[in-house]
Parts: structure tokens; C-alpha cells; sequence
């Protein structure tokens, strides 16, 4: 059984034989019983034999938001720090030298951010597809196609946000014209950041 919406209102509960006589398209949102959200009638595999459509290019998704990219940002960062703080704070008390604590002081601020990147390189990677900011954000990283990303693409996708840095923030707030919320570096590299449900 499975409801459809039609100009933003579910109708249904209908079986295949009655959705053979309507007029459904590929991107007619439609849920059956199992299923936690909605999804478009082409994505679904005896909606395309029934009704002739294609599969999809790519399995389309919600595109994760720049308050939740940011929000994801801010938790990874945040861990980060106070790891280091925390291990920071116990050396300091071991060490009595001036100028070795200086030095480790100094040591943190180029850590911090080079931790980050070797990190978000290898969760973005990983079967969670993020780091832990992004999964209590419940956003993942994925290739163009939806795809788990490899390792070498996880990396330039980091390294690409170099780009982003560079352009005074600019390849942030590019997700804000971009219909997929691409940042300029997911556009360099082709990678999107999606999250499961529309809500």
C-alpha cells in the first residue's frame, strides 16, 4: 500500500494495480509502510518497472543545510580543543621550563586545525561518512551519486577547502546559490553533504 502526495497533500493508501491508473511521475513523492520519509516514485525499484521509469542518475537526497554544516564544524572543533586542552593542562604540570611550555603552547594552535583535517579526512571516508559533528547533526558526506566517498576524495575534498578559505569565506556562503548546497569545494571535488529525512 502506498500513499502519494499530490500538490502537498498525502492521498492514499493505494496498491500498485490502482497506481498503474494515476498519474504518477518520477518525482511524485510517495512512502509505503517501512519506510521513515518520503521518497520519489523513480527511486523506488517496482514503481520503475510498473510505471517505465528510469533510475535515478543519482539517489536524491535532502541537501544538509550551512546552519547544520556549521553547527557540525563548530562540535568537531570543539572536541578537538578541549583534547588537547586536557592533554595541555597534564604536560604543563610536568613541565617546569619557560620556554618548553611556550613552545607546546605554540604547538597547540598549529595541532588544533592540522587535527581537524587529518580527522575529517578519515570520517568523511568511513562508513559514518562524517565526522562526529556531522552525525549528531545527522548529515553525511557522499560522492555525486550518493556514494560512500573513498579515502583519496576525502582528502582533496579537504584540502579543496583551502580554496574556500582563501576566497575570505566566500566558498562557504556559495552553498546559499548553489541548488544542492554545494560549497565551492564539494563543487571542485563533486561531493555533496546530505542529511536522511526533510525534517
Amino acid at each position: 500500500m502506498y500513499t502519494i502526495v499530490i500538490k502537498g497533500k498525502p492521498y492514499g493508501p493505494y496498491t500498485l494495480e490502482q497506481l498503474k491508473t494515476m498519474e504518477i511521475f518520477p518525482d511524485t513523492f510517495v512512502r509505503k509502510p517501512g519506510m521513515d520519509d518520503y521518497k520519489e516514485a523513480h527511486e523506488l525499484e517496482e514503481l520503475r518497472e510498473l510505471l517505465g521509469f528510469n533510475a535515478p542518475k543519482h539517489t536524491p537526497q535532502y541537501f544538509a543545510s550551512f546552519d547544520q554544516r556549521l553547527m557540525a564544524w563548530a562540535i568537531d572543533y570543539f572536541l578537538i580543543v578541549v583534547v588537547y586542552a586536557i592533554v595541555l593542562a597534564i604536560a604543563v604540570l610536568f613541565i617546569e621550563d619557560k620556554q618548553t611550555r611556550i613552545a607546546l603552547v605554540s604547538a597547540f594552535f598549529t595541532l588544533v586545525p592540522f587535527t581537524k583535517f587529518v580527522y575529517c579526512s578519515i570520517a568523511d571516508a568511513s562508513k559514518t561518512q562524517g565526522s562526529i559533528g556531522k552525525k549528531l547533526m545527522d548529515i553525511k558526506v557522499t560522492n555525486e551519486f550518493g556514494q560512500r566517498l573513498t579515502f583519496g576524495a576525502a582528502l582533496l575534498r579537504n584540502v579543496a577547502k583551502i580554496i574556500s578559505n582563501f576566497t575570505f569565506g566566500f566558498g562557504y556562503l556559495y552553498c546559499f546559490l548553489n541548488k544542492k548546497q554545494q560549497c565551492l569545494h564539494d563543487v571542485i571535488v563533486g561531493t555533496l553533504v546530505i542529511k536522511e529525512r526533510l525534517l
